[in-house]
């Protein structure tokens, strides 16, 4: 695609309608202004796409997603834990199993979610709907969602959670008697359990804290880690270790594995305006989305599906209505340059002279070469 072509196109994308994006424009400031107008049409189709095609599996995973940007719009956030600092924060539901996006979010500000509970229990309770969900789900979160009120509002829904959680965190327990010591060793377990929750904490090179309404606080699940003896050499051995920290570390990279897959191919670049940052990135959802499906009916087919980058290529190619497996039309292998015929004779002539000129002194220096000396 020649440049211009690709800049007129891009210039003209409008997801909204522009006369009504200036109306929206000139409620600035007031509650009836919405920041993610421009965004409607499409974010509200790709969501219904999402939950359209693909019913997720028992294991669902909670998390947040960062969109790179240091556009000024009011939305754009800093988190210093992320690789990508600097961006929109997107609240993300994915399944565990393969990282397809069931649900996600656009954090607009603290506006947006005015329960008055908290922004992490209003952000869970915006993505799990049990209409659509239904019941006998295990959500997995970290410590910035994980509290007693949410784990029992999910509970009474017919939906299990578990999570890391945070000791300051309201409602969770501070039992003196009970607590981790820094001397205790690797492997030690402490549990507290008040109704369908268990509190548990584990130390492995530091103290993990976690909680649970689905899994016991200990199965017999073991880990291997190294330990440095007393001669100095490092001996490996299997340690206690509870079991809602196992099915944590199995199931909670779900939102991780869907951004994994979204890199390895992604379309964004840089752009003037921010919602086509936002836009690059719905598209790479669902082409993501659309790799995950080919591969599960791949999977119920008992065929081998296609590699990531060959199922993006016939995707573009049949969005485009062209043929993928036509190959291009090959460069001649040579370029030979073809003199000009002229009109001027006696140019011709003075070419010929030069030529001829040019053997008489090539034969004369062989001559020279080849004579032997007296």
């Amino acid at each position: 695609m020649a440049r211009d072509r690709y800049l007129t196109i891009s210039w003209n994308i409008h997801i909204s309608d522009p006369e009504q994006d200036a109306k929206n424009d000139q409620t600035k400031g007031t509650p009836q202004h919405d920041k993610l107008f421009r965004l409607k049409p499409l974010l509200d189709t790709i969501l219904i796409a999402c939950k359209t095609h693909f019913h997720p599996r028992q294991h669902i995973a909670i998390d947040e997603r960062m969109v790179a940007t240091k556009a000024h719009t009011g939305m754009t956030q800093y988190m210093k834990a992320k690789p990508t600092k600097w961006g929109f924060k997107l609240f993300v539901l994915a399944d565990s199993s393969n990282g397809y996006t069931v649900d996600f979010a656009i954090y607009t500000g603290k506006s947006q979610f005015s329960s008055g509970v908290g922004l992490a229990y209003d952000a869970v309770l915006s993505l799990v709907n049990p209409s659509f969900l239904g019941g006998g789900y295990e959500l997995y979160v970290d410590n910035f969602y994980t509290s007693p009120k949410l784990f029992m509002d999910l509970f009474s829904m017919n939906i299990g959670a578990c999570g890391t959680y945070r000791d300051n965190r309201r409602g969770c327990p501070h039992i003196e008697n009970n607590s981790m010591k820094k001397k205790d060793e690797r492997g030690t377990i402490r549990w507290i359990r008040e109704g369908p929750l268990v509190f548990v904490k584990w130390m492995d090179s530091r103290e993990v804290s976690i909680c649970s309404t689905i899994h016991p606080a200990y199965e017999g699940a073991t880990a291997r880690r190294r330990f440095k003896g007393n001669d100095g050499k490092w001996v490996t051995r299997d340690v206690p270790c509870p079991q809602p920290i196992v099915e944590y570390n199995k199931h909670m990279g779900g939102v991780d594995l869907s951004d994994q897959l979204i890199q390895y191919y992604t379309i964004r670049h840089s752009t003037k305006r921010w919602y086509r940052t936002l836009f690059f990135h719905f598209m790479d959802i669902v082409a993501t989305n659309a790799y995950i499906l080919h591969k599960e009916l791949c999977t119920e087919k008992g065929e081998t599906p296609l590699s990531h980058l060959r199922f993006l290529e016939e995707l573009t190619a049949q969005l485009c209505g062209v043929s993928a497996t036509v190959p291009p039309v090959k460069a001649p292998a040579e370029h030979l340059p073809v003199p000009e015929k002229t009109e001027d004779s006696s140019s011709e002539k003075d070419g010929a002279f030069v030529q001829s000129t040019r053997r008489e002194l090539q034969r004369e220096k062989n001559n020279k070469g080849n004579e032997k000396p007296c």
